[in-house]
């Protein structure tokens, strides 16, 4: 019997604090930053996708011209066929190379970001003698009582937010 409510003994001694470090992230100032960066590569990327997507276009419109006529030989046609297979491969590998190349760089952006938010609330957490810190925006919390402790506006002064 001890064994079973030793557990509830210590967890009625826990101290608990809660963070939602989504709305620390989206409050730190570098964020935007990082946006308008990656904004910028996007579109440069989209740009770059409009420029391959008309000359596919134009290879499928003189495709169509040469496909209806009777008269052409069947070894130019398929030659158009396979360049329109070619472009169409060309589109689909620089979407993925640039989708990588997005996401490798909001990485990059990002990382330092959540990392100092990570250590403020770290730091809070030691600071509080906390047992244990929730984050509600990872790990959604149905109910949390009055000896909680919120560490929203402990981080936010750490971060310089308030």
């Amino acid at each position: 019997m001890i064994v079973a409510v030793l557990p509830l003994v210590m967890m009625a001694q826990a101290r608990i604090g809660i963070v939602n470090s989504q709305q620390l992230f989206d409050l730190m100032p570098e964020k935007a930053a990082a946006e308008a960066q990656l904004k910028t590569l996007s579109d440069r990327y989209h740009a770059e996708y409009e420029l391959l997507q008309a000359e596919f276009d134009k290879k499928y419109a003189d495709y169509q011209s040469v496909a209806a006529d009777a008269a052409m030989p069947a070894t130019i046609k398929e030659r158009r066929v396979q360049e329109l297979q070619e472009g169409d491969k060309k589109m689909r590998e620089f979407e993925r190379r640039a989708a990588d190349d997005i996401a490798a760089q909001r990485e990059l952006l990002t990382k330092p970001i959540v990392d100092k938010v990570q250590a403020a609330i770290r730091q809070a957490g030691e600071q509080g003698a906390l047992d244990l810190v929730l984050d509600t925006a990872v790990t959604p919390v149905a109910y949390y009582g009055p000896n909680t402790i919120d560490l929203m506006p402990v981080v936010k002064a750490k971060l310089g937010l308030e």
